[in-house]
């Protein structure tokens, strides 16, 4: 029986319903015929530059990027925020240092490089394992210690990697990155590929050692290594002028190039980081000072807010929020309303909800992985009990 065709009045609160879940789809579907209109933004702040000629400030994007942006920011803020419940309810153990307030300098990276440039950082590694194209399971998955954890469910929250995109970790150890960063980068560079290694450390590690040992042969070998100081201005709990008597982190190379930038601006980050990747493959090492915030504390031990008023967090949130900034152009650009962009953001949540659904019921790793990724395997290294006459076994 054919069924009679009614058309829905303008003013149905169905009609308006179903218009507004086709735009929402159309917003993050690459197949929209605008996602590549050219659209010119201006950097936030201008880049201070050290013995080079900064970037321009102008930049061209595109509806298609700005959405995206957003939505990969929102995703890792959610995360980040789900973490922290996480380590209260003690699914996270050990040591966890959250990352939200300072997505823009991971996304921005990512947007000017390519999969086969290396990335290496310290401990504050979540959304930067994210940005490299690491999936919301796997990444809370280790963070739980499940055995479908990005590093087996053995690295945990300071050990994240993903070697199929360069992602290098996820390293404990203030400082131990960076000349191995620059290993990296000298294997690049014999290896003639033409990419760079961006290596990136918290302006507590600013004074490192091995951070001036390891730019000083980066520097004699013209390697194509980017040194970025993720400068979110307190190592643990002391401000950076406590700790450095040149908190100019972009100029510490002396001969070598250096770049203050808005951490805080995705774009800036962008700009900063495609300069600088550019400079490093013909001239060698360049510092990249991302100037960006924490909102956090240090790490779930520190509440991080004896050594910094709740009024300058509540003020860096206002005026400089990295997902905000990217709101308000999308809003400008008529790319979105506000509430089709608080849908997104429900979308998220939804999406973490799931994640973490789907991490709990994975697993821990068998105890046999204790023995694993330890030694090279076929070597029948022996391991015995404390006394040294019982076998307990031969490692693989």
């Amino acid at each position: 029986m054919a069924m009679a065709a009614h058309r829905l009045p303008s003013s149905s609160p169905l009609r308006s319903s179903l218009s507004r879940i086709l735009r929402f789809s159309r917003l993050f579907s690459s197949q929209s015929s605008d996602d590549q209109t050219v659209l010119t933004v201006e950097t936030s702040v201008p880049f201070t530059a050290h013995k080079c000629d900064p970037p321009p400030r102008t930049i061209d994007t595109t509806p298609k990027e700005l959405l995206g942006f957003f939505r990969e920011m929102s995703v890792m803020r959610r995360m980040e925020i789900a973490a922290d419940t996480l380590y209260k309810a003690k699914l996270i153990r050990g040591f966890c240092h959250l990352y939200d307030g300072q997505e823009a300098v991971a996304v921005g990276m990512e947007a000017a490089i390519t999969r086969r440039d290396a990335i290496i950082t310290a401990y504050r590694d979540h959304c930067i394992y994210l940005a490299r194209g690491g999936d919301l399971v796997s990444a809370l998955a280790e963070l739980m210690g499940r055995r479908a954890g990005c590093s087996k469910g053995k690295g945990g929250s300071m050990h994240f990697y993903k070697k199929d995109a360069q992602f290098y970790g996820g390293h404990g150890i203030v400082g131990a990155q960076i000349p191995l960063g620059c290993g990296i980068a000298f294997g690049q560079k014999y290896s003639k590929d033409e990419t760079a290694t961006f290596t990136l450390y918290g302006d507590g590690a600013a004074n490192q050692g091995q951070l001036f040992e390891a730019l000083n042969m980066a520097a004699l070998w013209d390697l194509p290594v980017i040194l970025v100081c993720e400068n979110n201005h307190y190592g643990m709990g002391t401000a950076e002028w406590r700790a450095s008597k040149s908190p100019a982190y972009y100029k510490r190379g002396d001969y070598v190039p250096g770049l203050k930038v808005n951490g805080m601006d995705v774009f800036a980050v962008k700009q900063a980081c495609s300069f600088a990747k550019e400079h490093a493959l013909k001239n060698g090492p360049i510092i990249l000072e991302m100037d960006t915030y924490r909102y956090h504390g240090h790490s779930m031990s520190d509440p991080g807010s004896t050594y910094r008023t709740r009024d300058e967090i509540t003020g860096v949130r206002q005026e400089r929020d990295p997902i905000e900034r990217i709101r308000k152009l999308i809003l400008s650009h008529e790319l979105a309303t506000s509430s089709e962009l608080k849908d997104v953001e429900k979308q998220i949540r939804k999406e973490v909800d799931d994640a973490i659904a789907q991490a709990k019921e994975i697993p821990m790793p068998d105890p046999s992985e204790l023995f694993t990724n330890v030694y090279v395997k076929g070597y029948g290294v022996e391991s015995f009990g404390p006394d040294r006459k019982e076998l307990k076994g031969v490692l693989p």
